[in-house]
This record gives structure tokens, C-alpha cells and sequence, in this order.
């Protein structure tokens, strides 16, 4: 992997890696762990998921598309991270252990990860979660995914520097402001750098998140609704 991009070989990838490919032209990115076959021997090899979960296991061909593999980095540089001009490719965060990434994904695919939110929880913020274990304090608003900061950060640095250009008659000028702007926003919204985050075991996601709650009184619901169908 190099500094302007992460493509790699598929013979280059490893258990635990947390992988992505480009779809609709490069308009956004899929993410997802990988882990080894035999830690999932039970289950079908692709298209596997529980009732009412989001959490698919795929095959790395169907997950592919035929688009190309790459490789999201964790651990950079502030140096690095700024270098990446698109977001959702590194974070500064540190990656937890093999086994500990794989258990998070296994769990997650048995229990579910929420409902899906292209902001707030994606299939980055997945891949996030199962490599780092972090979860914001605050789950309103913006998400884990970088490629989700990098969506509202262009326009937001884009509006910011507006007022720069009754300052500024360098079109340059304003470029490379507004440039700032935008990797400063994606750095400040980075989960290696945000303070509002903290480490959250697997088994207590749904807790935190308020999904228990929600799976609780739906579960009562179908069983009223089923003591309804058997009275009548």
C-alpha cells in the first residue's frame, strides 16, 4: 500500500484485514473484515444472515463485483492521514487484536448491528467497530466512517470559505483554504482523535445503542399478535 492509494492483491490480504472496494464509478466505497473460513464452518459460504440483521456474510467475489481490492490502513500518521485526499481509506486509530476482530464480526453477524444509516452507521462504521471496539458517546449525528465526514466536510468547507473570497481575489487562495478547511474536518472527525468515543465490548453493543430496548418491545408485539391468532 502506498500514500495515494491502498489497492492491494487478494494474496495480500490477511484474516482480520479490514477491506473495501469502489462502487458506481468510484462514487463510494464498501467495507468489510475479512476472516478465515474455519471460523465460520457451520454456515453457508455466501449470503448468510439471521432474521431481521443487516450483517450479510459474503464471499470475497461477491463482495468484490469485479471492482478492485483495497486495504484500509489503521495506526497512520496525522502526516499520512492528512495526505489522503479521500476519506474512508485510514484512520489513526489502532487495530485490536486478530481474535478479538474476528469475534466482533462473528458476533455481529449472529446478532445484528442496528439499522443502517449511510451517516450514522454504515458498512464502514461495521468495519470500524469490529477492528477498534470504539463507539461514540453521542450517536446522533456523524458516524464512525470517514467517507461519511468526507461527504459533509466538502460542503461544509466549501461554505465556510465563502466569505474568503470578498478577502481573497486568488482563486488559488480561496482552493487551498477551502482544501484545508476540508482535511481539518475529516482529521477533527477521525475516531483515533475524537474524545467523545470509548471502548464498548461486543456483547454490550445493543445496550448501549438502545437496541435492546426497541428488539424487546418488538419481540412482546408478535407475541401478543401471536396469542391473538391462536385465541381467535
Amino acid at each position: 500500500m502506498g500514500l495515494l492509494t491502498n489497492r492491494v492483491e487478494r494474496n495480500e490480504i490477511k484474516p482480520g484485514d479490514h477491506i473495501y472496494t469502489y462502487r458506481a464509478v468510484f462514487a463510494y466505497s464498501h467495507h468489510d473484515p475479512t476472516f478465515p473460513r474455519s471460523t465460520c464452518p457451520t454456515f453457508p459460504d455466501c449470503g448468510f444472515r439471521q432474521p431481521n440483521s443487516g450483517v450479510v456474510l459474503s464471499c470475497l467475489d461477491c463482495f468484490l463485483r469485479n471492482g478492485s481490492l483495497y486495504c484500509f490502513e489503521y495506526g497512520v500518521t496525522p502526516s499520512v492521514f492528512l495526505a489522503k485526499v479521500r476519506g474512508g481509506t485510514c484512520t489513526t486509530a489502532a487495530s485490536d487484536p486478530l481474535e478479538t476482530v474476528i469475534h466482533r464480526a462473528m458476533y455481529l453477524l449472529q446478532n445484528g448491528f442496528g439499522n443502517y444509516d449511510i451517516f450514522e452507521n454504515n458498512c464502514e462504521d461495521f468495519a470500524l467497530y469490529c477492528k477498534t471496539g470504539l463507539l461514540i458517546l453521542d450517536n446522533l449525528g456523524i458516524g464512525r466512517s470517514g467517507q461519511a465526514s468526507s461527504m459533509i466536510g466538502a460542503p461544509l468547507a466549501a461554505l465556510l470559505s465563502s466569505p474568503l473570497k470578498l478577502l481573497m481575489p486568488s482563486p488559488i487562495g480561496v482552493a487551498t483554504v477551502t482544501a484545508g478547511m476540508y482535511c481539518m474536518t475529516r482529521y477533527a472527525t477521525d475516531i483515533g482523535i475524537r474524545t467523545d468515543v470509548i471502548k464498548v465490548a461486543v456483547e454490550d453493543l445493543a445496550v448501549n445503542l438502545g437496541w435492546a430496548g426497541r428488539h424487546d418491545e418488538a419481540a412482546e408485539e408478535n407475541e401478543a399478535s401471536n396469542r391473538q391468532v391462536v385465541a381467535l
